[in-house]
């Protein structure tokens, strides 16, 4: 008897996932539980298992093809068995309930609909059969006529790999060329027949992995979704630094690193509870604020990236409980061993650009949220200290402090500029009075 791989649903709000590795091949034997496939959801790679005992009698999904939840994958079985041919696609009212992987959160709020699904509305598709929602977002980004695109995924079925070709050989119409709109929108430079300068054929080109496809995604529609705005002060970490020189071995034996990433978050979290629209997300129905301060913390993976895990309710920890969870998730980025649900559910998001040297930086808004916070390079400086004279006179000092510029970069859909300067500065103010 056959039994199906079937793509689970890697988290609460996790709808499809890409196949960035066969572990096995068609006609391998592999037994129950053993790794089989390695999918990539939201930069996390997870392995899944065998749900059997047998020989891989076929491979339904491309590497590199991003499918939804409940997709057939492959299926298990003796060799001489018969394959059941692919069953509706998800979207098509084939939906198997594929059981979440990771651990429940009760406190994580529920994700929007995939811009994806918004798009798919502008796409012509015709008689397609399913579309994926990554598909759909990339065709109406590029205003492609999807029943001009050859698929070749499973059962002839478009694949992103397919869109993205199509779109690379320039067959995509222009943003201001609806299909079958004729010469009406034309550019005049092509009416009178001048051409398009051909690309230059030099250098290498590198394939675009799921990790980096996804934060190239992500980046673009955070920058087309939010009013970027940023706002800039300093911060004197004398007190910070000193709490830490004092308090790090104390720290060491109960098992955590304390870093300066959290101060930050801890100082963060203390500007969230006083300013809470800086806590929150833009809806069509009004603006969410957020009970908990969900804080996700950009961990770099070299050349592979970046990944934002999530500290979650970190408003109810203390410092050492925010500086274990730091070094716990930190440490599993860089191993890859990241479960999804782990980077869902964000508010507010902490990047330290510091550490590779950066003094000043404007990162990108993490969508849905509405505010980021940059770190940047701890630096001894010059500083003018106010003071007063022995008489009472107004008497200032210079002083050679440990300095630090952050940057709040928020939505100005939802923070205007006072209120994005008072999170800033009880931020800055939580740092320079530590005690």
């Amino acid at each position: 008897m056959t039994t199906e791989v079937i793509m689970p649903q890697l988290g609460e709000s996790v709808v499809e996932g890409t196949v960035t590795k066969w572990l096995r091949n068609q006609d391998d034997r592999i037994e129950e539980f053993e790794p089989l496939v390695e999918i990539n959801t939201d930069k996390v790679d997870t392995e899944v298992p065998s749900p059997a005992t047998g020989t891989v009698l076929k491979l339904f999904v491309a590497e590199g093809e991003t499918v939804v939840a409940g997709t057939l994958l492959a299926v298990i079985g003796e060799p001489g068995e018969e394959v059941p041919e692919p069953p509706l696609a998800p979207s098509d009212g084939g939906v198997r309930d594929a059981p979440p992987a990771g651990r429940p959160d009760g406190e994580l709020q529920s994700a929007p609909a995939p811009a994806s699904f918004e798009a798919a509305a502008k796409v012509k598709v015709g008689d397609l059969g399913f579309i994926s929602p990554v598909v759909a977002r990339i065709a109406a980004e590029h205003n492609v006529d999807l029943t001009q695109v050859s698929g070749t995924g499973s059962g002839g079925r478009i694949t992103k790999k397919d869109v993205l070709s199509y779109v690379e050989g320039g067959q995509a119409a222009p943003p201001w060329e609806e299909p079958g709109s004729g010469d009406l929108f034309r550019p005049t430079e092509e009416i009178f027949g001048a051409k398009e300068p051909a690309r230059a054929a030099a250098g290498t080109l590198q394939p675009l992995d799921a990790v980096r496809t996804r934060i190239a995604e992500h980046m673009v529609r955070s920058k087309r979704t939010s009013a970027h705005v940023t706002t800039l002060m300093e911060a004197d970490l004398g007190r910070v630094i000193a709490h830490r020189k004092t308090h790090k071995e104390s720290f060491e034996r109960e098992g955590a690193k304390l870093t300066l990433t959290a101060y930050f978050i801890a100082a963060a979290v203390e500007a969230l509870k006083e300013v809470p629209l800086v806590n929150s997300s833009w809806s069509e129905e009004g603006i969410v604020l957020h009970k908990a301060a969900n804080v996700g913390v950009a961990v770099s993976l070299g050349e592979a990236g970046l990944i934002v895990p999530v500290i979650k309710n970190a408003e109810q920890l203390s410092l050492l409980a925010i500086a274990k969870t730091v070094n716990d998730l930190g440490e599993r980025a860089r191993g890859h061993k990241l479960i999804p649900d782990e980077v869902q559910g964000g508010t507010f998001t902490i990047t330290n650009h510091g550490i590779s040297g950066s003094l000043l930086a404007t990162p990108i808004i993490n969508q849905p949220q509405c505010a980021i916070l940059g770190v940047g390079l701890l630096q001894k400086r010059a500083v003018v200290i106010e003071g007063m004279s022995p008489s009472g006179e107004p008497q200032d000092s210079l002083a050679i402090r440990p300095m630090v510029y952050l940057t709040l970069t928020f939505d100005h859909r939802i923070i205007d500029g006072a209120i994005g300067d008072q999170f800033l500065g009880i931020l800055v103010q939580r740092l320079q009075s530590w005690a």
